[in-house]
């Protein structure tokens, strides 16, 4: 597919510069930079500025917001010259704001900091995605999959001993037992499957009304990406698939997976769900999928924009997966 790189979150192209993680006086001098940028994230939501172009509001060295700190910054890359920073402020308390939905599915809360110019706010990385610049989007899927991990990974899997960051953020290293822990990514499946002109849509329980999707499932230890696709197809929805081609990928930091988009061909049409992977699965025609992107269709909404789902669908409707 020559244009899967343009999926939310991918193709722009950040200088990690990962050799600099091991040099922690590279690093030191990076940080003290005048132009370097420190993003906040405040449970898991990136500090933006901005009405309707949103931009990262990347701080500098030694802004209040900064103080919350409950670990050293994890160094992201250099973004035109420019050293990129992630801390997460997780343990500041706002005050007086709306915090109730912080975590759900659907979170269109902001949260502001004081002191901050007025446009300044945290926001959930799904609402605001495609609203931000390719360059900005991977910062912030970056800065919110890395520190996820180290959030859920403060002890050694190995001894039970509290770790800590080392190599700019990408690696945990335990003192009692010597281990090297490393951030990782949950390979996913996400699959067009179709049967002659229509494609097979399915929902999760749980999800907002009239939302589908195309069906997708984690890798298994010791599966390919081919056998993991006709595997979860037929576990959720009965169907057996034949061939299996790639596609495209994208970084999906929720909190960190690797979509990874196949298209499959159904051999067989009925329907068996398992109530217990999805809720419902159906076939839906070229033609219904047209008048579910243009908000015709009287029950299905089209996929979330900037995922994945979307953007092979809307090609598969142009005939651009080629």
């Amino acid at each position: 597919m020559k244009i899967a790189e343009q999926v939310t979150f991918g193709g722009s192209g950040l200088d990690r510069a990962a050799e600099l993680r091991a040099d922690p006086a590279a690093l030191q001098v990076l940080a003290a930079d005048p132009a370097a940028r420190f993003l906040p994230m405040w449970r898991a939501k990136p500090l933006v500025s901005g009405d309707s172009d949103l931009t990262l509001a990347g701080l500098p060295a030694g802004a209040a917001p900064l103080e919350h700190a409950r670990e050293a910054p994890v160094f992201l890359g250099s973004s035109d010259g420019v050293p990129w920073f992630a801390v997460d402020i997780s343990g500041w308390e706002p005050e007086d704001q709306e915090t109730d939905t912080v975590g759900a599915f659907v979170d269109l809360s902001e949260q502001r900091y004081p002191g901050l110019p007025e446009d300044h706010r945290f926001a959930e990385l799904r609402g605001i995605m495609t609203a931000l610049t390719p360059r900005d989007a991977e910062l912030a899927a970056t800065a919110r999959a890395v520190l996820a991990w180290h959030e859920s990974h403060g002890f050694c899997a190995r001894c039970g001993a509290k770790s800590r960051l080392i190599e700019g953020g990408w690696q945990r290293h335990c003192p009692g037992c010597g281990t090297r822990h490393f951030p990782r990514t949950d390979p996913v499946v996400i699959m067009l499957i179709t049967h002659g002109n229509s494609v097979l849509m399915g929902r999760s329980p749980g999800w907002p009304e009239g939302m589908f999707s195309l069906l997708a499932g984690f890798i298994e230890p010791g599966e390919t990406i081919e056998a993991a696709v006709r595997r979860e197809v037929f576990e959720e929805a009965g169907v057996r698939v034949g061939e299996v081609d790639y596609l495209a990928s994208q970084p999906w930091p929720f909190p960190a997976s690797l979509m990874i988009g196949c298209r499959g061909q159904a051999e067989t049409r009925d329907i068996t769900i398992d109530p217990a992977e999805i809720e419902e699965a159906l076939w839906v025609s070229r033609e219904e999928m047209l008048s579910i992107f243009a908000g015709d269709h009287p029950r299905i909404k089209a996929a979330r924009k900037g995922a994945i789902a979307r953007f092979i669908l809307a090609n598969w409707l142009a005939d651009r997966l080629e």
